[in-house]
């Protein structure tokens, strides 16, 4: 295509925009992309024009839209509603052309084990380092600017006419992984940083979360390069390395580069979430002490597991019990779960394994991502409920030390409720949501016993007097029970845009047409990197009915939906870049 003349229909069309056409047309639908897709074939060689070619000659199309393609390829002026349609178009020549290809490269960054190591700055971490590599390089193959700031972000800019920028946010950075617990129902057992293709599932860590989103938006930027789109305004690519952790690597970007006018992160779930939850965090750090008699207790809990990022709810929680009768111990520990078990849901497991110098206790439960706890059965929470239980039940069975410290904690202010119920702090938004609260981090020492847990809060109450009353409870609670204990509190404001940009509701368009889902914006419990950004978004890719997978053992995506990504990020890149204004 002539760029010079591409460019000349899309000034035009500003000049149209506010014009609704007497032949506008409806776009093209799922059951129409199907229907292209199972009927197309596009050979390395090929190019856009040799799609539309394609289509028009299978007669894919009506005959309508078989003459606004022939409009487009001649260089005629297209009305808006018929460039939507070519934009479409667009996205689905890129699923056609560059879907394989795009999931070898998934497999390539996911084999990069990019989890925050202990005592290693992220930016000084030899894994991101490979990772800047490997980005780069597919940038610089794609003939996309790319820049490492630092090894804190990696930015891949697309440029357009105007100094206007829109930020589209991913993240190479992982949850840890426990390697044993990466086993299919079946007895498969997975390697995390491997992509293993089973049925329409890839496996592995980033799959999901959020390693597809780098790969899509290269791929789309790769076909608007290639094809010269001309575009309005320029996209950067910041691919951030802190987003699971310290969330430090955007705000070192942005201290000496402007921050775009527009940002959307492929971070979070479909169609368009305007509003998303605060993040909060309760850190209780409790001494650790020795162990002291419990009556007749004989058997002490050395040694507790959660989850091991403070967003992650792990799908088992381990404790250690030395004593000198297991095999006793045991049999008590499984008769007082079973009845623990029965009396709260009787959806997770309880299993004490005797060993030669004690009992392994496993609380079974079901992952899921601490920004939606009812979507798993948390087996950390579980795990201190259970030993409060047992202190409660038997007063000779178990010594007392910081781990039963930190279950009386548990117990009593949080319990296995994941709504503030426990210790009174609930409440509820009409369009975000309850708060919810979540316990999952565990980290044991030899000087103290940290748990952690996350909060997700809702408008409706601020951060400071949320704070404030549950500093205020859990002072009570400590002093009331005598506990040696420190508590740690964080809380952000949540998120809420407005839903009236002309941005916005085309981002909305593109994707619940493409979905075939009700055209609704939608609210997180998940936050994400553009929380404080202008105009901040997120804009998929995970399905809002569909249980997210992200930080749990076994990850994976959905083969048909990262080619759905990939189709529909290409479209999105083409219609905001080729609005005349998003405001």
């Amino acid at each position: 295509m002539n760029p010079i003349l591409k460019t000349s229909v899309l000034l035009l069309i500003g000049f149209m925009s506010h014009i609704v056409s007497v032949s506008a047309q409806t776009n093209i639908g799922p059951q129409l992309s199907k229907k292209i897709i199972e009927n197309t074939q596009v050979k390395a060689s090929n190019q856009f024009d040799d799609f539309l070619t394609q289509v028009v000659a299978q007669q894919l199309v009506s005959p309508q839209q078989a003459l606004l393609i022939k409009k487009f390829q001649n260089n005629e002026t297209l009305n808006s509603e018929e460039l939507h349609q070519i934009q479409r178009l667009l996205g689905l020549y890129t699923r056609v052309k560059y879907g394989d290809e795009a999931m070898q490269t998934l497999a390539e960054l996911v084999a990069i084990p990019t989890f925050r190591a202990e005592g290693i700055p992220q930016h000084e971490n030899p894994e991101f380092h490979k990772m800047a590599s490997k980005v780069k390089q597919i940038a610089e193959d794609f003939n996309l600017a790319f820049r490492n700031i630092d090894n804190r972000v990696y930015e891949i800019s697309l440029d357009g006419r105007t100094d206007e920028v829109v930020g589209i946010h991913a993240h190479a950075d992982v949850v840890p992984v426990t390697p044993s617990l990466w086993v299919l129902d079946d007895g498969t057992k997975l390697d995390p940083f491997k992509l293993t293709r089973i049925g329409h599932r890839m496996y592995g860590r980033g799959t999901e979360d959020d390693k597809n989103g780098i790969v899509v938006t290269l791929y789309a930027m790769k076909v608007i390069k290639e094809e010269n789109i001309p575009l309005m305004r320029n996209f950067k690519l910041l691919v951030d390395t802190t987003e699971e952790s310290s969330s430090e690597a955007i705000p070192y970007y942005f201290e000496n580069n402007p921050v775009p006018n527009y940002n959307l992160a492929l971070d979070g779930g479909y169609p368009v979430v305007i509003a998303e939850k605060g993040f909060g965090i309760v850190l209780a750090d409790f001494a650790v002490r020795p162990a002291q008699g419990n009556g007749a207790a004989n058997a002490e809990i050395v040694d507790i597991t959660g989850g091991l990022a403070i967003n992650q709810i792990p799908s088992a929680s381990v404790a250690s019990i030395i004593s000198p009768a297991p095999v006793s111990l045991a049999n008590r520990l499984t008769a007082l779960g079973n009845t623990f078990v029965a009396d709260n849901g009787n959806n997770f497991s309880i299993v004490a394994k005797a060993e030669p110098q004690g009992v392994v206790l496993t609380v079974q439960g079901e992952s899921a991502h601490s920004s939606n706890p009812q979507s798993g059965v948390n087996p950390v929470s579980r795990m201190f409920a259970f030993i409060n239980y047992v202190l409660q039940t038997q007063q000779g069975l178990l010594k007392s030390n910081h781990i039963t410290d930190a279950a009386s904690y548990v117990a009593a202010n949080w319990g296995l409720d994941y709504l503030g119920k426990t210790l009174g702090i609930g409440y509820k938004h009409d369009f975000m949501g309850p708060l919810t609260n979540a316990v999952t981090l565990v980290k044991l020492d030899d000087k103290r016993l940290q748990v952690g847990v996350n909060l997700r809060v809702p408008v409706g109450r601020t951060s400071d007097a949320l704070k404030k009353d549950i500093f205020t409870k859990l002072s009570t609670w400590k002093k009331d029970n005598q506990v040696n204990c420190d508590f740690t509190l964080s809380i952000h404001e949540p998120m809420y845009r407005n839903p009236k940009g002309k941005w916005v509701n085309a981002l909305l368009d593109v994707a619940t047409e493409n979905l075939d889902m009700p055209r609704e914006f939608g609210a997180s419990s998940g936050g994400t990197s553009v929380h404080n950004l202008p105009n901040g978004v997120q804009f998929g890719l995970a399905m809002p009915n569909e249980k997210y997978t992200g930080h749990n053992a076994n990850e994976f995506k959905r083969v048909d939906q990262f080619l759905m990504d990939l189709q529909i990020v290409t479209e999105m890149l083409a219609r905001i870049g080729q609005m005349p204004s998003l405001k």
